[in-house]
């Protein structure tokens, strides 16, 4: 920008924007933005760095701040993704077939937290909690069940799945199988990211260095055996949802991200092949310029990573692709109906943020799992930006704006800020170890709240426009459904070969202990019908289970 510029925007605010601010005051803002701070009033060429081709290019191509494919949604939409599963195999497979039918182009699974945890239908600590907040998986046979009538050649399916993931993956695998679909033509994501549990969520199994060697043997076979499948959503979301802002969103993300790319280079992967099987998953936010900047400095930030640390060569490997989900953490029970302009606006974000696949949460969430109701009118939000609202006619349509470009630019200095403290500490395990991230995150959390609770941050229907609550329709899973679980269980080890069961888990165990891939052996187990919870015991037995310690 040249001199003459900038001494006009000086000269601009001191004349022009002052004297007006004295006649009639701004609104009073309080450190709204991530890593606190506020927006500047108008943005300008002075604010975004001079080097169009180093720090924006062309989309398809390094640095990827503009998208990773060349047209994006010109090309094609974003994959339509709604997030469901609940009670039991059978129920959740009536929602994924009525979804598809309203236009859903992938499917999303959300398990129960016992298949979560490895424990089976029937074990205690299960009890109470089969099919609440997903589906339940105990075996080959209610996976046959939930993806009955839907032909897994055609669909891409996300499993949001992280202690678990090898046993649910093998499970998906058999099912393709038995629909003859060979694993190498599979489409979809698991979860697969056991570090975000450590740090906001709470679902894992095994402590965290053996969790990255399970990690690691997912990454391995798939390599071979199922290429077109992502080996891992590296996933922001739950740090969001547990407080962190957009700056620590994408630093702690892609510092996990780091860390799985490390343990797989250890290992002697090819950082060229399996770092194109590695995906993203973010937090879709209220602040619409300030996520889109995410977005676009998340890609940016992840290229120099991949090139610079690891030597990545092909664009593959380099490019970060990414599924938002709307974010859960800001809907409110309060005039529920209110939230559906959440996500709408959210949804536009992550669309014009470049996102590749995108589940919108139902306005009802706050108060239960979604109605088929607020599921279809999710969707059909989605389906109204892709097709109605012109966003998607354009690559990067905020591209440009300084605006977009400076808060780009902000991120990724915050982000990596905080990567190079993690660097210092000695990696992401160690500042997981330490209680680091957790108190970044929780003392951010903090200051939110303390926001909303002096008016400063201002949620509409909660702390302002207060308003009456109309009652709505909501889901009620029938605790019945429970029981049916656990008799199903019993059914499917009674007419099995249980010696045949009981052999493949010492398989598993034997090779958790003694070393080598346990995919090979985990496949074989769960086509024994061998169930999660047994497949699980059996690494437990050799890596124990992890135990939270907390440091203040």
């Amino acid at each position: 920008m040249s001199d003459e510029t900038k001494l006009a925007a000086e000269r601009w605010k001191k004349e022009v924007l002052a004297a007006f601010e004295k006649k009639s005051a701004p609104r009073e803002l309080t450190n709204l933005l991530a890593g606190g701070g506020n927006a500047q009033t108008l943005y300008t060429p002075a604010d975004v760095s001079p080097d169009y081709l180093g720090a924006l290019g062309f989309p398809g191509e390094p640095p990827f701040t503009r998208g990773v494919q060349p047209n994006m949604h010109r090309g094609r939409f974003w994959t339509m993704r709604q997030y469901a599963g609940f009670g039991t195999a059978a129920e959740s497979n009536k929602r994924y077939h009525y979804l598809l039918q309203k236009g859903q182009t992938g499917l999303s699974v959300a398990f129960d937290l016992p298949t979560q945890m490895g424990r089976d239908s029937d074990h205690p600590l299960a009890r109470g909690e089969v099919g609440k907040v997903g589906v339940a998986v105990d075996s080959l046979e209610d996976m046959e069940t939930l993806f009955a009538g839907i032909p897994l050649r055609d669909v891409s399916t996300s499993m949001t799945i992280n202690s678990t993931a090898s046993i649910l993956l093998a499970l998906y695998v058999a099912v393709g199988e038995k629909q003859g679909v060979a694993a190498d033509v599979l489409r979809g994501t698991i979860q697969n990211d056991i570090l975000k549990e450590y740090i906001a969520r709470g679902t894992y199994i095994f402590p965290p260095r053996p969790s990255l060697r399970v990690i690691n043997d997912i990454f391995s076979w798939c390599a071979t055996n199922a290429p077109k499948w992502n080996t891992i959503s590296i996933s922001g979301y739950h740090m969001r949802e547990a407080g962190c802002d957009a700056i620590q969103e994408v630093a702690f993300t892609l510092a996990d991200g780091i860390a799985y790319v490390e343990t797989a280079v250890k290992a002697g992967l090819d950082v060229d092949t399996f770092g194109q099987q590695l995906s993203f998953f973010f937090n879709g936010h209220n602040n619409v310029i300030e996520e889109v900047a995410k977005f676009r400095a998340a890609r940016r930030l992840w290229d120099s990573i991949m090139k610079e640390r690891f030597g990545a060569k092909s664009k593959g490997a380099r490019a970060l692709r990414f599924h938002v989900q709307t974010a859960g953490v800001t809907l409110q029970a309060q005039q529920p109906l209110v939230n559906t302009v959440r996500v709408t606006l959210q949804a536009l974000a992550a669309v014009m943020g470049g996102c590749q696949s995108l589940h919108t949460n139902g306005y009802d969430e706050a108060l239960s799992l979604p109605t088929e109701e607020s599921a279809t009118l999710a969707l059909r939000t989605q389906q109204v930006i892709a097709y109605e609202s012109g966003v998607a006619d354009l690559v990067d349509a905020l591209g440009g704006s300084y605006a977009i470009e400076a808060m780009t630019d902000r991120i990724e200095a915050g982000a990596r800020n905080y990567i190079a403290t993690i660097d210092a500490m000695g990696g992401m395990v160690d500042a997981i170890e330490e209680g680091y991230v957790q108190r970044e995150i929780q003392n951010t959390a903090y200051q939110y709240q303390l926001q909303i609770e002096r008016s400063e941050r201002v949620i509409v229907g909660v702390n302002k426009f207060q308003g009456d609550t109309p009652p709505i329709p909501f889901l009620r899973v029938d605790p019945k459904l429970e029981a049916e679980q656990v008799a199903r269980l019993q059914g499917v080890r009674s007419r099995r070969d249980n010696a045949k069961s009981t052999r493949a888990c010492d398989e598993v165990e034997r090779i958790a202990r003694e070393g080598g891939n346990l995919m090979p052996a985990i496949l074989d187990a769960v086509k024994s019908y061998a169930t999660v919870g047994e497949i699980s015991d059996s690494m437990r037995k050799v890596f124990g289970e992890h135990v939270e310690h907390v440091t203040v």
